[in-house]
């Protein structure tokens, strides 16, 4: 099995021992409490779609016969079903046009899981245009969302429309929960591969998870059961899948019962699974350790991934 050399602080040392576990989950809990009250107080900041421009400004020299550059989000207002369904991803543009001339790096597109919205990834996106992506989309769909598939190909006239915009031809997609798998289903049965470089998932239930039983009469919830048709469906065949799989799971997310349900288990997809420890559900989108994970994964060429393994995050 395969340790990434790309991924920063890798646990040499074994798995936690049981003396240890307790107050490792101790800490874990409280820093999940905090991220929790303070997503609560930036949850309303989210609730909006990003801004678009009002006039794109056009893109000279790409060569591409597109419109514009549109930097950090793509999207048009065209869009017939832009606002009418309760199922529809919404997003728009950041006020500044970027061209794309010089630009190697596709689009980033980031997808929240269920009941959130693009607010979780404020600090990641923050560390992503640091280190300098230019080109960073965050989607919002609603809560009332009750069908992965829908969402799925709603989530692939945005990539459409974000490709077309930035004249780029693929783009890279980082989803947490459920965002993830709505990115999986979208690669792996509705042909994004053709669009996605890479997709890196956040604690995401590839194999279903047994945690809310009590939600489960939300549609969205059901699909999400290990066993459950659509989870199911993911694991037919999926040959010559072009996408590239990175998969971070925590030992301690509490979320996703049982933990290894994140890792991405398909003898036909190019996987590797990340063992992140010391934190759980709600720390994988905003942990600092994990974001330079994320970047190393988005910066790799494929090279350092080879087939599939796996790797560990502290």
């Amino acid at each position: 099995m395969k340790v990434l050399s790309f991924l920063p602080l890798l646990l040499r040392g074994p798995l936690l021992r049981p003396a240890r576990l307790s107050s490792t989950l101790i800490r874990a809990t409280a820093l999940e409490l905090v991220i929790l009250a303070g997503h609560v107080l930036i949850y309303p900041s989210g609730i909006a779609p990003e801004r678009r421009p009002s006039t794109p400004r056009p893109v000279p020299g790409t060569g591409t016969g597109v419109g514009s550059g549109t930097g950090k989000d793509a999207g048009s207002g065209s869009d017939p079903e832009h606002g009418a369904g309760h199922d529809e991803i919404t997003r728009a543009a950041e006020p500044t046009a970027l061209p794309t001339t010089g630009d190697a790096r596709p689009p980033v597109v980031l997808l929240h899981g269920l009941i959130d919205n693009r607010s979780v990834f404020v600090l990641l996106r923050r560390s992503l245009a640091r280190h300098g992506w230019r080109h960073l989309a965050s989607l919002n769909y609603s809560p009332l969302t009750c069908d992965i598939r829908t969402a799925a190909e709603l989530l692939d006239r945005h990539v459409e429309e974000i490709c077309a915009r930035t004249g780029h031809h693929e783009v890279d997609i980082v989803g947490h929960s459920l965002g993830g798998l709505i990115a999986r289903y979208y690669v792996q049965r509705l042909g994004g591969d053709r669009r996605v470089r890479t997709l890196v998932t956040l604690g995401t239930p590839h194999g279903g998870t047994s945690a809310v039983p009590l939600a489960g009469a939300h549609p969205i919830v059901r699909q999400m059961r290990s066993g459950s048709e659509l989870i199911e469906e993911l694991r037919r065949p999926a040959p010559g899948c072009r996408t590239r799989f990175v998969s971070f799971w925590s030992e301690l997310d509490r979320v996703i019962l049982p933990v290894e349900t994140a890792c991405v288990d398909h003898p036909d997809l190019d996987a590797v699974n990340v063992r992140v420890t010391g934190i759980g559900h709600l720390a994988l989108p905003v942990h600092p350790a994990v974001a330079s994970a994320i970047r190393q994964a988005l910066e790799s060429d494929g090279s350092d991934v080879g087939t599939r393994g796996a790797a560990h995050v502290a």
